[in-house]
């Protein structure tokens, strides 16, 4: 008798935590839902990248730009006249 009312009693508590677990069209669309997301931040994250790397190629135009005047600056002035002797 024990036996038959302890299997009995271990069914039901299976049946019963079996039917509160989640459906599986419930983990799909929270699967969707989850997807969606890691895109969008993928999508927000090569944004700032993109932006990211346009700031880099403005910085090193005008790195470029303030050594080109440096140089330019630095270099002797050349004369406009051959010395007279």
């Amino acid at each position: 008798m024990r036996k038959t009312l302890a299997i009995a009693l271990m069914l039901t508590a299976s049946l019963g935590l079996a039917a509160c677990g989640k459906k599986p069209e419930d983990k799909a669309q929270d699967a969707t839902k989850q997807t969606e997301q890691v895109q969008e931040k993928m999508s927000e994250a090569q944004d700032k990248v993109n932006e990211a790397a346009k700031e880099n190629a403005e910085a090193a135009k005008a790195q470029v730009e303030s050594n080109a005047a440096a140089a330019k600056e630095a270099a002797p002035a050349a004369p406009t006249e051959a010395p007279k002797n």
